[in-house]
């Protein structure tokens, strides 16, 4: 972006973020809404062995499409194509809500129909995602991003609170279908905005798009989802199905490297692994999305269950872990935009992470609400000192033209990790669960899963021996996840220090340790 561009820009900025805002509390807030909504849609459509498919296909969308549309983005111009994700995004939102209406077929097939929709969303959300991140890139330099960046973790807090209770008011009284038409009027106010105030630059390459490249990216990506979904659930880990799986990603994933080689535009450039500081924050990415989504889908269980709170509740529950979250990501923004330095965040954030995980560890069925709640604000502050630190030092590390690539690919290694998490924790709780035999009385019937109103059901003694099954599984998955928070500030420690940049420009060259001991000495300038 030029400088007269970045002129023009500035003074829509808040406009333009409010926008953004919106789209981006859209793809946070729907997963969640829609979690809320899925028994009474099971019940409406039948289909309980494929319900989960409701969930994993917009997360299958969401995941496949981020690094296209990063790239797309650098391609042909952030404006038009986030608009595009946009718009996508509500026409699968309209789709999901007419499922099984009649308008596509019957009731009999609304479930299929869901499945296909979400996808179709799951594909604009992608878009989302990465598009809010890369045109914060355009618009506002890194060494000002990190305030910006810490209302976008502000807006994830308030998106995981406010899910689970919006979708119990909409599933309690409004039909399940609104949980997908609540998204059409916020998007289109997000769309007027945007459309109206945001001014980016418009520029074309000659080159054509990477579709082979997306095409066997996809293909991988697709079966590693897969994986993390059936493996241990629907099939064995040592199924053919699932190793059949595992080739496939395998060979998709070669190719893949091969073809980008070779292309003028590759969809994810190689190269940027390369800069050892996007490396690094790529594989912290990874660990932390691992370690996040994987152990925080049993802080909901373990409030439902040992703490005998009601789905809505437990929601509300979460509020300490948000709280330390949204606290800390403004402070840390504000610091990193008043003093440009960043380096020793990650190795906090790993660090307090960690005892977070630690402490959660403890769970047990005398722990009171008061300590649990204490426990998740560490765990809280953990993730404020990384959730956008990370995403800031991705897009530092890269030239202005491979910013949209950079932020799909930061944005892809984390939701990688979560499903890697989810798959691993869950299998290592529901073995841990199966080794009590109060566990498996418990889950022995239907699908597999566990009968809330059963265990209310249990005589006081049974319960209490089911409910100490449950909170040991529980402690010992967070256990597990400390094995992999504690090689976050490990990794993070190897991070220069590469001065934030003050103009979307070539980024500067790391520092050498003459030019580091002056800056440490106040005798030269910190751009």
């Amino acid at each position: 972006m030029t400088q007269a561009t970045q002129a023009d820009a500035r003074p829509n900025v808040r406009v333009v973020l409010f926008g953004l805002m919106i789209a981006m509390m859209l793809a946070m807030l729907d997963n969640m809404i829609v979690s809320t909504a899925l028994p009474r849609i099971v019940g409406e459509f039948g289909g309980l062995n494929h319900f989960t498919w409701v969930v994993t296909a917009y997360v299958l969308g969401t995941t496949v499409s981020t690094p296209i549309w990063g790239k797309l983005g650098d391609l042909y111009g952030r404006k038009s194509v986030f608009l595009t994700s946009v718009g996508i995004f509500l026409v699968g939102s309209a789709l999901c809500g007419m499922a099984g209406s009649g308008m596509f077929g019957g009731p009999q097939d609304g479930m299929v129909q869901l499945i296909a929709f979400r996808a179709v969303q799951g594909l604009g959300a992608g878009g989302l995602m990465v598009g809010v991140m890369a045109i914060i890139g355009d618009l506002v330099p890194p060494r000002e991003r990190g305030r910006y960046q810490g209302m976008i973790a502000g807006i994830m807090a308030i998106a995981m609170v406010a899910g689970p209770l919006v979708g119990g008011f909409i599933t309690d009284n409004l039909s399940w279908r609104w949980a997908f038409y609540v998204n059409l009027p916020l998007g289109g106010i997000a769309l007027l905005v945007l459309i109206t105030t945001m001014h980016l630059p418009k520029y074309r390459t000659e080159h054509r798009i990477d579709w082979l490249g997306a095409a066997l990216l996809s293909v991988g990506i697709t079966a590693i989802v897969l994986i993390t979904t059936w493996g241990g659930n629907e099939y064995d880990w040592t199924s053919p199905q699932i190793l059949g799986l595992a080739v496939l990603a395998l060979v998709a994933l070669v190719a893949f490297g091969l073809v980008e080689r070779r292309v003028p535009e590759p969809i994810l450039p190689l190269a940027l692994f390369a800069n050892r500081n996007f490396a690094l924050i790529s594989l912290i990415g990874f660990l932390l999305g691992f370690a996040m989504f994987g152990a925080m889908n049993f802080l909901p269980l373990y409030q439902q269950t040992v703490q005998g709170a009601s789905a809505t509740n437990s929601g509300l529950l979460l509020l300490p872990l948000m709280f330390g979250m949204l606290v800390v990501s403004l402070v840390i923004g504000r610091a990193i935009t008043k003093t440009g330095k960043y380096r020793a965040y990650p190795i906090i954030g790993g660090v307090v992470m960690t005892g977070g995980m630690a402490l959660l560890s403890m769970l047990d069925t005398d722990t009171s609400k008061l300590a649990s709640s204490l426990y998740m604000v560490v765990l809280g502050a953990g993730m404020g000192f990384l959730m956008q630190t990370s995403m800031l030092i991705a897009q530092n590390s890269v030239e202005q033209k491979d910013l949209g690539a950079a932020s799909g690919a930061a944005t892809f290694f984390r939701s990688i990790g979560g499903s890697f998490g989810i798959s691993l924790f869950g299998a290592i709780f529901a073995n841990r669960l199966a080794d009590s035999a109060a566990g498996r009385a418990f889950t022995g019937g239907g699908e597999g899963g566990m009968d809330l109103e059963k265990l209310k059901q249990l005589p006081a003694q049974a319960r209490e021996l089911v409910l100490t099954g449950l909170s040991d599984a529980i402690s010992h998955v967070f256990l597990w996840a400390v094995l992999f928070t504690i090689v976050i500030p490990v990794l993070a420690w190897f991070i220069k220090e590469i001065p934030l940049r003050t103009a979307n420009e070539a980024p500067a060259a790391a520092a050498t340790p003459e030019e580091e001991a002056e800056i440490a000495l106040g005798k030269a300038p910190v751009a």
